[in-house]
């Protein structure tokens, strides 16, 4: 049996720069020529149905179904890129456990950053009492205990920049090839 593609997991909390930097990682790996697919958790979202709620059991059951997609893809010899905030402690076991080229990627962005930026206007809403149930503000989040990358905010670093650190980071796992 032929061994499964790499799947990275892009991961932070919503505004964190997850979609640009899975778009920018992408486009690099188009220049190997690896059949690379990107999944965006909003579009997956739309894709698979819109939660009946935003609780931690419905994201949950969510995110599982998003891991279990990206194993179905990798095993079919398909890079994956997704970018979601699923941040639970259970999904980053299962995804360590079952995906056999993983890679993590934590976006470790500060909340007044992201509240600033707020392009859905989502922390907006939360302030406003709109909004319920969003992660790290009022649903606990599980941050990943030791990601294979931690970009931190404070590093300044461009989405293309940190893309060619993922890439060197796959190359030197063998994950392009």
């Amino acid at each position: 049996m032929v061994e499964s593609k790499c799947v990275v997991w892009i991961t932070g909390l919503s505004a964190a720069g997850k979609t640009t930097l899975g778009e920018a990682l992408v486009d690099k790996i188009k220049e190997y020529s690896v059949p690379v697919v990107f999944l965006d958790g909003d579009s997956l979202r739309k894709a698979l149905g819109e939660l009946s709620t935003h609780s931690r059991e419905d994201r949950l059951r969510l995110a599982s179904t998003y891991s279990r997609f990206c194993k179905y893809l990798a095993d079919q010899n398909i890079l994956v890129v997704i970018a979601t905030v699923a941040l639970f402690s259970e999904i980053h076991s299962w995804n360590r456990n079952n995906l056999s080229n993983y890679l993590e990627v934590f976006l470790d962005v500060p909340l007044d950053e992201l509240k600033r930026r707020d392009p859905k206007g989502l922390y907006k809403k939360f302030q406003t009492g709109q909004l319920k149930n969003m992660a790290g503000l009022d649903l606990d989040v599980d941050f990943p205990n030791s990601p294979h990358l931690h970009f931190k905010y404070e590093q300044r670093l461009s989405p293309s920049e940190m893309a060619e650190i993922i890439i060197q980071h796959m190359k030197s796992k063998s994950y392009l090839i």
